[in-house]
């Protein structure tokens, strides 16, 4: 089992910053993938950034340049730091952790963008 608790989310105006944190504990293997995905009500769950424990990172189109994904190994912890918001940015946003078909997701976190 993996457990992951995400922070950081919460209310800011357009063009404002974020940075969102998910911890992961339990049986966590060494070579994963962890990311971030969004789902907005009356949208499909759509894929914000991934970064595997090498480094590599996948971004969707919509957050590319704004948008950045980190992690802390050592930590076990991934990082959105999310830059020039926008109101369209709107949506609860949920970590994620993959290894192999093993597929964990976190509680979730509301981020808003708005004036």
């Amino acid at each position: 089992q993996v457990q992951l608790v995400e922070s950081g989310g919460g209310l800011v105006q357009p063009g404002g910053s974020l940075r969102l944190s998910c911890a992961a504990s339990g049986s966590i293997f060494s070579i994963n993938t962890m990311g971030w995905y969004r789902r907005t009500p009356g949208k499909e769950r759509e894929l914000v950034a991934t970064i595997t424990s090498r480094g590599s990172t996948n971004y969707a189109d919509s957050v590319k340049g704004r948008f950045t994904i980190s992690r802390d190994n050592a930590k076990n912890t991934v990082y959105l730091q999310m830059s020039m918001l926008k109101p369209e940015d709107t949506s609860v946003y949920y970590c994620n952790y993959k290894h192999l078909i093993i597929d964990y997701w976190g509680q979730g976190t509301q981020v808003t963008v708005s004036s």
